[in-house]
């Protein structure tokens, strides 16, 4: 038995399907500059179209925010200064296009993988994946096409690319199992879209899988075991249709009101990243949505969207969920998320940057823009309001008064605007957990981001395999930050 991290729950019982990539052996070859730049702008235009089609195909099951990183690549595929660098070592050295791209490639690898910060890291892979491709359309080796699997199997793979996933084909890819990654990697977000096990972090398993092998994934415990026995196949099956049977259970309690066991009602929500979305809230009886993300909107879009753009998408939402709240969190961008149109500062870690509500503070232009068109679409339903990342009392009192004046700038130009609009702050710096009894002051309500809150109070990049020990969400200094923040907003008479 091979231990990995369960990334996306469920059991697969299925045949081994080894993804071998296309072994390229570039060498150093003196050769005519202008046959091989022409070389190269085929291959490029070769791996634009490429990329197109597997987004065209993920676009059917995916939704929009885990499509932009097909947006990222397509950018990077289009990217004037790759192209350029690989033109002139071509031009400069008189060498063939394949080994000007690797070179170019491996050292764009190297200086992100040295990167300290997390997300400028995670970029090396999805340079790897593009450059590999243009590499392999230089060399005329094609790549695996994992949307052409036509039986039942298991993907064992060194890790999957946003490439792979989303040429997934679910009715026969029926899990995956991979060497590298993490919970929050792009292979496991897009395997829990995909509804489809996976474990991920498996040390050792492309050496001990062989191609056609039976194989057990138990994605609910994050093991792995190859050449089972008739009867594990048979206990193993069994705790499948088991798990099955417990997710059609609970579709058949989605109507009915939640209560915990000692008569507390609570509220089921869902979180979305796009209208679309309200749809899948709305038939699985959620009773509001507690969090839209809304940089869908900014990073879907060419430049940045206008007030008639966001105030159509979040009317949307509000009368798709007949008059249940839907909280709304204002652009959180910056960080692991970044715009095609506009360049940030580079900073030595963008995660404790410029970033969410601090980047909406210094651009309070774009923030009025998305304000208008939220209280534009306030009249259509319950709408709450939330600013992401606040760290300080003084933070959060800025950015409702920048709410504020968008309110009465509407009121005064005789826009309908709804009267019962809360306004929140989102808890997930410790220092903001620490202060929620002087925030709740002057919020109306909290939302804990566990995600961050770990990971900003453990130190410990979620990312990272290496420190995935210390991202627990249990651990007691996060259950107190936690209880201090319900405390703070209980004793101020708001919700959280």
């Amino acid at each position: 038995m091979l231990k990995g991290i369960a990334a996306s729950q469920g059991i697969a019982v299925a045949k081994v399907y080894k993804l071998q990539q296309p072994v390229l052996e570039i060498e150093r070859k003196e050769a005519n500059a202008e046959e091989e730049l022409a070389k190269l702008d085929a291959a490029f235009k070769k791996t634009v179209e490429d990329i197109e089609k597997i987004k065209e195909v993920a676009s059917k099951s995916l939704a929009p925010e885990e499509l932009a990183v097909f947006d990222a690549h397509l950018m990077m595929a289009n990217d004037p200064e790759l192209r350029s660098q690989i033109e002139d070592s071509i031009k400069n050295e008189n060498v063939n296009a394949e080994y000007a791209t690797e070179q170019v490639a491996n050292m764009m690898i190297s200086i992100f993988e040295s990167m300290e910060d997390a997300y400028m890291r995670e970029r090396a892979a999805d340079i790897k994946d593009v450059t590999f491709r243009l590499k392999c359309n230089l060399c005329g080796k094609v790549i695996p096409n994992l949307s052409t699997i036509d039986e039942p199997v298991v993907i064992v793979a060194k890790d999957l690319t946003p490439s792979d996933t989303g040429s997934l084909n679910k009715e026969f890819a029926k899990g995956f199992a991979t060497e590298i990654g993490g919970r929050t990697s792009h292979s496991a977000i897009m395997a829990r879209s995909l509804e489809i096990p996976a474990v991920v972090g498996v040390a050792g398993i492309l050496d001990a899988a062989n191609e056609g092998d039976e194989v057990i994934l138990d994605a609910l415990n994050g093991e792995v075991i190859l050449n089972p026995t008739a009867e594990q196949v048979a206990e193993y099956l069994k705790k499948g249709e088991e798990y099955q049977a417990e997710k059609e259970a609970l579709k058949a309690l989605k109507d009915q009101a939640s209560v915990s066991t000692d008569g507390h009602k609570v509220l089921l929500v869902g979180n979305i990243g796009s209208p679309k979305d309200v749809e899948g809230v709305v038939e699985n009886g959620g009773e509001g949505v507690g969090l839209f993300r809304t940089e869908f909107l900014y990073m879907k879009s060419e430049d940045w969207p206008d007030e008639e753009t966001q105030y159509q998408a979040y009317k949307s939402v509000l009368e798709g969920m007949e008059g249940k709240p839907v909280v709304i969190r204002t652009l959180d961008i910056g960080g692991d998320k970044k715009l095609k149109y506009y360049e940030f500062e580079e900073e030595m870690n963008p995660f404790l940057g410029v970033r969410a509500v601090r980047f909406c503070l210094m651009r309070k232009d774009i923030f009025r823009t998305q304000l208008r068109a939220l209280l534009r679409a306030s009249a259509y339903g319950k709408l709450c309001i939330m600013f992401p990342m606040i760290a300080t009392v003084n933070e959060f009192k800025e950015a409702k008064k920048c709410y504020e004046d968008a309110r009465a700038e509407l009121i005064a130009e005789g826009v309908k605007v709804g009267d019962d609009v809360e306004v929140g702050c989102m808890i997930e710096i410790p220092a903001a957990a620490v202060l929620a009894d002087q925030i709740a002051k002057y919020a109306d309500f909290f939302s804990i981001g566990t995600n961050d809150l770990i990971q900003y109070s453990m130190a410990a990049d979620r990312m990272s395999q290496n420190v995935s020990y210390l991202y627990q969400p249990l651990n007691p200094s996060i259950l107190r930050l936690i209880k201090m923040t319900i405390d703070g907003a209980h004793k101020n008479g708001k919700w959280c």
